[in-house]
């Protein structure tokens, strides 16, 4: 008999839900019963698209019958309030990264979870990956050694993509080091498989016109001589999809020809409000996203992050967008992962583990605290020049090795 699926109720229906959508739309796991948005024209679009309720207020979303979790997908100043509100209410809580802006407030998150017995689970991001998944399978099964150094490079146009004014300020939680360093943080983190201990950085607003940091470099000491160094740049020159064959974040193939778009279409706009314009025409509720979504085709790739590279004692490990690139001793080699039939499925695969059988998450509350710490103490560092210590890495490794110890090989496919 086929198991029931996840009744999920959505708190917001902005970017973060549209990048969602195809697997909302398409995973057999998840019934969409419920959402709540500000725009009466997002509203009216999830009430045709999911034949489902909608309401203005995330308290009027948490008290529908029958709801089984919450994805919060709202602006992260928000997040706080309402993961507060459907723990409150008893619902699990899928939130968007970053988790928040204040490790208070992620500890607060935290402590409103437990206190509901609810599962809390920060994502997406790219740590779900399939391939980074397999990578650390990998690096577990003893197979390559040790892991010893791991390497994160990615060069994208971030920043010159369509911004609403709050994503140009940094202290609302705006730039780089807010939207695109947890996906690293959290790779790096995944594959080194043990606490950072401390961070140093370098980051700086170079475009006056953007006003934000759109680039950094990091190293993070996990202790015992293993490192990783993180270097973001989203200033829209080189990019490294070349080094994926062509496949963008998101599992699909581009046009390397296609050079320049977003800094192109980004002249075209004379002043903040058209250019929250030009974002807002991306938004849901303005075509048929969802009925779009269900009849898409399987994605040709997994979602990816750019270059990573885990050195072990025996190998070199590459995770990309189709698999992991063994580099050995005496041979290069290629392990494909089967082609995903569902994108972002692995978000569900957790999410559903946890809210149906009741395994506790990898992506907890207590790992995106940890992202959040480690993402304050890069700008912090950033702005110091000095390294800075990291005190709440310690209960996020704990909830990784019960998660692999009992549920993480059912997934990857690890000895």
């Amino acid at each position: 008999m086929a198991e029931a699926p996840i009744r999920l109720g959505v708190a917001g229906l902005g970017r973060a839900f549209m990048l969602m959508l195809p697997t909302l739309a398409q995973d057999p796991r998840i019934r969409m019963v419920a959402a709540a948005d500000p725009r009466p024209e997002a509203r009216a679009r999830f009430e045709a698209d999911f034949d489902a309720r909608s309401y203005d207020t995330v308290e009027a979303l948490c008290a529908h019958p029958g709801l089984d979790a919450v994805y919060v997908a709202s602006p992260h100043q928000f997040h706080v309030e309402h993961v507060r509100i459907a723990a409150g209410a008893g619902k699990h809580v899928l939130v968007e990264k970053p988790m928040a802006l204040a490790v208070e407030d992620c500890l607060a998150m935290v402590a409103a979870a437990r206190r509901a017995s609810v599962h809390l689970i920060v994502g997406h991001s790219h740590s779900f990956d399939a391939p980074y998944l397999q990578t650390r399978a990998m690096i577990r099964s003893g197979r390559f050694g040790a892991v010893r150094m791991v390497t994160a490079l990615n060069f994208t146009d971030y920043l010159y993509r369509p911004r609403r004014p709050e994503e140009l300020d940094t202290t609302r939680g705006g730039g780089a080091i807010f939207s695109q360093a947890p996906h690293q943080v959290e790779v790096v983190r995944l594959l080194a498989g043990r606490p950072a201990r401390a961070i140093r950085a370098a980051a700086s607003v170079w475009d006056p016109a953007r006003g934000t940091e759109g680039a950094y470099n990091a190293l993070l000491d996990f202790g015992e001589g293993l490192s990783a160094t993180l270097t973001y740049n989203g200033h829209g020159h080189f990019d490294t999809d070349e080094f994926q064959d062509w496949t963008g974040e998101m599992g699909t193939l581009r046009d390397p020809a296609a050079y320049g778009t977003a800094r192109a279409a980004l002249r075209r706009v004379a002043s903040p409000a058209e250019e929250a314009a030009l974002k807002e025409q991306r938004a849901y509720g303005r075509g048929s996203a969802a009925a779009e979504a269900r009849k898409g085709p399987p994605p040709p790739a997994y979602n990816h992050f750019g270059l990573v590279i885990a050195s072990c004692e025996k190998a070199d490990l590459r995770p990309t967008a189709r698999g992991v690139l063994v580099y050995g001793d005496d041979e290069r080699r290629f392990e494909p992962l089967p082609p995903p039939q569902i994108p972002r499925a692995e978000v569900i695969d957790e999410l559903h583990a946890a809210v149906m059988h009741g395994v506790p998450p990898l992506h907890s509350g207590e790992w995106g605290l940890a992202t959040a710490e480690i993402c304050l103490a890069l700008l912090e560092s950033a702005r110091s020049g000095r390294d800075v210590t990291l005190k709440h890495q310690g209960p996020a490794q704990t909830a990784m090795t019960q998660w692999e110890e009992s549920y993480g090989h059912r997934i990857l496919g690890a000895p």
